[in-house]
């Protein structure tokens, strides 16, 4: 291999912060330039956030909420099981929106686009989705919710963006 390769290896390096037991279910997100956390930053404040770029959102109508859990497979999804709820307003195309998280460290993250403002994901009576969703790593749903493992964020510092693909029904 190059010494252009290996030095190229050494830059991504710093990217990418997880233990060995991590390294195959946790995926870091995209660095960028530090910076202070952009105003509107939701959550309660602290010196480490997250921007979240929602991409294919349908419409302006209502919010995007995006729900932080904890390093925790029996948390995710459950009635109260999150840290917090962040609301952005929704905007055609790409919506962004910053949350703080508590300290550095492995997260998951969901999001839906709350069209109609109600604060809560509808769901059609058979009890699937009625509004867009969408994952951190952007996992498969078609076989249903995604593996806890699958949705896990390595967030070992402030201002870095993950990018989350909606999903509409």
């Amino acid at each position: 291999m190059t010494r252009s390769f290996f030095c190229a290896l050494a830059l991504l390096a710093p990217l990418v912060v997880t233990t060995s037991a991590q390294a195959s279910s946790v995926v870091a997100v995209t660095a960028q330039t530090a910076r202070p956390a952009p105003p509107g930053c939701t959550g309660p404040s602290s010196a480490i956030w997250i921007d979240v770029a929602v991409e294919g959102v349908r419409s302006s109508s209502g919010q995007v909420a995006i729900t932080l859990y904890a390093d925790n497979p029996r948390k995710f999804l459950v009635r109260h099981g999150s840290l917090y709820v962040g609301r952005v307003p929704a905007r055609a195309g790409t919506t962004t929106g910053c949350i703080h998280v508590p300290e550095p460290g492995v997260y998951a993250i969901a999001i839906y686009h709350d069209e109609d403002g109600n604060q809560a994901f509808n769901r059609t009576g058979l009890g699937l989705p009625a509004e867009g969703y969408g994952f951190a790593n952007n996992p498969s749903t078609l076989a249903g919710l995604p593996a806890f493992k699958s949705v896990r964020l390595s967030i070992p510092r402030a201002g870095l963006l993950t990018r989350v693909r909606i999903k509409y029904p």
